[in-house]
């Protein structure tokens, strides 16, 4: 392929001497870099711009989605307040490869100072919202932008030696560990004590970002377009850019994931207002993949070499299946506390957490251990057997099980986080030509949107077919035999999904006695329901160990080479020659 050629050419002028057979791309290799380059100030204050700016880009989801209510009870109510997660969703599906794309052509700084400044914008939006519809809008600029915050993984790795690189996206988990593992208990408490109530949320974020301006302008100087594209111009490679491509793919994936965020919530499932966009961004994301293929491109969305690589594919397949048993289990667990465990709402927020902070624990831990343990392949191999045996073990709990529920849950969100982690640093390793790392990535995270969409909307489908069967299951005989009049069943069982007493009275034959009995029945109902749904992570977790025989070992790639060196001239220069690198110690 043509432009395959080309970009291989212009990469192996780069420092890719005793790289790693059949990788190209590198900057430099640490005994280049000798003399304080990793302690200096460029890298420290880059290294935090990048931590500030996902500490952020995470509280974009996790911090107004544990209190929408209180949001909507304010500047509602409107039941358009349910876009403010879709938004965060879609938004991020198509911002993250677009700028991941354009900066490994054009050059990173510039896409990720006016990143970081949308999210600004999108945060002060979202902070003086009035109405629904302008937090939505403020929503939308915030989750597009997040694509610059949530390119962590691979902005931290090409800048650090190959053998860092799995503790390199460690430290990112770290910095979002507060808005991320912690988002609703934050989100919560500065809801409830803060003079300014909800809108604290996103005044949290507006200071984040700030900080990561500030680090961003000041420290962070990458290579600019001219080190990495030499005497080609920038009308030139606008020119070549594959607009249409990018076109099709951010319509399509939006019109898909719209479709199945609406289906069973607002419209139906056999409505067209779910079938058509569905079809029509199927029919959308078909048409990509041809032109892609098809079409002579000389600077395409997505370089066809990418798609051919079965390491990659591999990788993030296996980020994608990890990314969708959390996802999955983020919105089915607190449903199942509320039916099966918890007594209060402080209980509630605790046990929904169990779901969440071990994952990014998970997270943080396997990017710490992942190259001292070594062979890769068998470490994804065993957390996704291991893990994914203990969820699919939550089908044997029930409402009298919440110890052995937890522990079950705990160890097992934990093993699917640490390999989501690994598997978000291997998507970078695998590429080639580590000069398109943010292509990898930002593709493979797109995958992963994709992916988790569709399997949260399966869980949820099951869930809910389920839910329909074995509630009245449970209830109609249970109550039955307690004597409650069958004429009255209807208004208790819609009484027993809103717990409400004022529902209970209006209840005609409903005793204490019945009441109690009718509850423990409903649990009993929900729990089958529920085991059903953790079964479900068995098809995940089982096409992740599958998929892991395959995986790649990289142990052999963890090298000193660094494909990024942050310079200190901020004007644009010519490609660096091998002789200049010395130059640009501290």
């Amino acid at each position: 392929m043509h432009h395959d050629e080309h970009e291989h050419e212009h990469a192996s002028a780069g420092h890719d001497k005793g790289a790693p057979s059949g990788m190209v791309g590198f900057d430099s290799h640490t005994q280049a870099t000798a003399g304080g380059y990793f302690t200096s100030g460029r890298f420290i204050g880059s290294m935090l711009a990048i931590g500030f700016s996902i500490a952020s880009g995470a509280g974009t989801f996790s911090l107004p989605a544990a209190i929408l209510s209180s949001i909507d009870a304010d500047i509602g109510p409107d039941k358009n307040i349910v876009w403010v997660s879709y938004m965060g969703v879609l938004g991020l599906a198509v911002g993250l490869p677009l700028v991941a794309r354009l900066s490994d052509i054009f050059g990173r700084r510039w896409y990720y100072l006016g990143g970081n400044f949308f999210m600004l914008v999108g945060a002060i939006v979202c902070a003086t919202a009035k109405s629904v519809p302008t937090l939505v809008g403020g929503t939308v600029i915030l989750s597009v932008a997040s694509g610059a915050a949530f390119s962590f993984s691979f902005l931290i790795n090409e800048i650090v030696p190959m053998k860092y690189r799995f503790i390199g996206t460690a430290s990112g988990y770290l910095f979002a560990l507060p808005t991320s593992g912690f988002g609703a208990a934050v989100a919560i408490s500065l809801a409830a004590k803060s003079p300014g109530g909800w809108r604290w949320v996103y005044y949290l974020m507006m200071i984040l970002d700030g900080i990561a301006l500030f680090f961003f302008y000041f420290f962070y100087h990458p290579p600019t377009f001219k080190m990495k594209q030499g005497e080609r111009s920038k009308l030139q490679m606008l020119k070549d850019l594959d607009f249409v491509g990018m076109f099709l793919f951010s319509v399509g994936i939006v019109i898909f994931l719209l479709g199945l965020s609406w289906g069973g919530v607002t419209e139906p499932w056999k409505s067209a207002g779910v079938i058509a966009p569905i079809v029509l961004g199927v029919a959308t994301l078909a048409a990509f993949v041809a032109w892609e293929i098809y079409w002579p491109l000389k600077q395409p969305m997505v370089p066809k070499h990418l798609f051919n690589d079965r390491d990659w594919v591999v990788a993030a397949l296996l980020l994608a299946f990890a990314a969708s048993i959390y996802y999955a289990l983020a919105i089915v667990w607190p449903q199942a506390v509320v039916a099966l465990y918890a007594e209060g709402h402080g209980t509630h927020a605790l046990l929904s957490a169990a779901s969440t902070i071990p994952y990014l624990g998970g997270q943080i831990t396997g990017g710490l251990l992942c190259k001292q343990i070594g062979r890769l392949k068998w470490q994804c191999f065993t957390i996704a057997l291991v893990g994914g045996t203990l969820l699919a073990c939550l089908a044997t709990t029930g409402p009298h099980d919440m110890p052995t529920a937890l522990g079950l849950l705990i160890s097992g969100v934990f093993c699917m986080g640490w390999m989501e982690s690994i598997t978000q640093t291997l998507v970078g390793i695998c590429v080639r030509n580590q000069k398109e790392i943010g292509t990898a990535v930002g593709m493979a995270g797109s995958v992963r949107s994709v992916i988790s969409t569709i399997a949260s909307t399966i869980y949820i489908i099951v869930l809910d077919n389920r839910l329909k069967k074995t509630l009245p299951g449970a209830v109609v005989p249970a109550v039955e035999r307690a004597g409650l009049p069958a004429s009255s069943i209807p208004a208790l069982m819609a009484a027993l999904a809103t717990n409400s007493e004022s529902a209970y009275d209006a209840v005609k034959g409903l005793t204490p006695q019945i009441l109690s009995v009718a509850q423990n029945a409903y649990k009993e109902g929900s729990s089958r329901a529920y085991s059903t749904v953790f079964l479900v992570t068995l098809a995940v977790s089982g096409l992740s160990v599958v998929l892991s025989l395959i995986a790649p070992n990289v142990d052999h790639l963890m090298t000193n080479h660094v494909a990024v060196m942050l310079q200190h001239q901020k004007k644009d220069e010519g490609p660096k020659k091998e002789g200049e690198l010395s130059e640009l110690q501290a």
